[in-house]
């Protein structure tokens, strides 16, 4: 099946899918792949071997003009997670109003030339309630109009093997007809048990807790300074008040901009007495702020990044001898789809005959 990914940033749908050929589950070949960002690009082109493969680019310039589209190679399987920041909760909420909102409707421009047979599509988990639904129900009827049947849900990283919480809609469309029940059964604790049978046998990655992937010897540059931890351990004030816990055994949703070092409530830090015991030693169990901040304390590397979203710590390697910095590596890492949802979800469609 061939395969275009949009919004490609490091290549989630297009990992998934690699394994996915590899597991002997169904054969898929990439033709092309759009990203606007060029610190992105290059850390897809140098860990996957893109020759001879359509580069998009910006998709905005690229859908304007219809010929462009028209001159694609065909390809059956569409696959985007496109830009959530209108859609979040820390973004505007803007939705179709804001340029950034528009650019499902690029996907749409593109669906409604080329006909692939199937699409799946990624955003964050508050579209389904952005404007009352509103957002979410324009998606689903523009996506109907264009002759495809729908069905959706939202599912949780953490419950595919990847310890960290990360919740997210994914919208499959089909050209091909679905069961009357097909949205009923779609739902993540059915692809999550067709998952949990298999996956020993497949070719992901997985973890059962972040103690699993975090490296006992690090860089004393991702060691937090002595500064700094105050700041990082603290509960916040006034009407700004949130636990700020380190050593959490799963992690909280990586963010595009953990770079910038927030709070340990919303980013992920480990000590390094944790680290070293294998989480037998947790001093948030007995220490104060004021003694944790006594203690060594690190973010996580962007190797560790990578492989909370499912990749091998190498893409991040390979990325940074191409000249790539940390801190484009952590926004890549948090912007990226995890590579065992799409991976799951995949497995049941074809497994459930939705998609073939």
């Amino acid at each position: 099946m061939t395969h275009l990914e949009l919004f490609s940033g490091i290549g989630g749908f297009r990992r998934a899918l690699d394994l996915l050929t590899n597991d002997g589950i169904m054969d898929f070949e990439s033709v092309g792949y759009s990203e606007i960002d060029a610190k992105a690009s290059i850390t897809y082109t140098t860990n996957y071997n893109t020759e001879g493969e359509i580069v998009l680019g910006d998709i905005v310039t690229f859908t304007a003009n219809p010929h462009n589209i028209e001159n694609l190679p065909d390809f059956d399987f569409l696959s985007g997670g496109f830009p959530c920041q209108t859609f979040s909760v820390m973004g505007s909420q803007a939705g179709f109003e804001e340029d950034r909102g528009q650019l499902f409707f690029r996907i749409a421009d593109i669906l409604a030339i080329k006909r692939p047979t199937n699409v799946l599509l990624e955003n964050v988990k508050n579209l389904y309630v952005h404007d009352r639904g509103n957002t979410f129900a324009r998606i689903v009827e523009e996506l109907h109009h264009l002759g495809y049947n729908v069905i959706s849900n939202i599912f949780d990283t953490q419950d595919f093997h990847l310890p960290q919480r990360r919740r997210r809609v994914l919208i499959f469309a089909t050209t091909h007809p679905l069961p009357e029940n097909a949205n009923d059964m779609f739902t993540p604790q059915n692809v999550a048990a067709l998952f949990d049978d298999n996956y020993q046998h497949l070719g992901v990655s997985h973890y059962d807790t972040v103690l699993d992937l975090l490296e006992h010897h690090v860089e004393q540059k991702y060691f937090l300074s002595d500064r700094i931890k105050p700041t990082i351990l603290s509960n916040g004030s006034g009407g700004f008040l949130s636990k700020s816990d380190i050593n959490q055994v799963i992690a909280r949703t990586l963010t595009a901009s953990m770079h910038k070092m927030h709070r340990a409530c919303q980013d992920n830090y480990y000590s390094q007495d944790f680290i070293d015991s294998n989480g037998a030693v947790n001093p948030v169990d007995n220490m104060t702020k004021e003694q944790l901040a006594q203690l060594p304390i690190r973010k996580i590397t962007p190797e560790e990044a990578f492989m909370l979203q499912g990749f091998p710590p190498e893409f991040a390697t390979n990325a940074r001898d191409a000249g790539v910095a940390d801190g484009a590596l952590y926004k890549q890492a948090g912007n990226a789809v995890s590579v065992n949802t799409i991976y799951a979800v995949m497995y049941y469609l074809i497994n459930n005959h939705y998609l073939y």
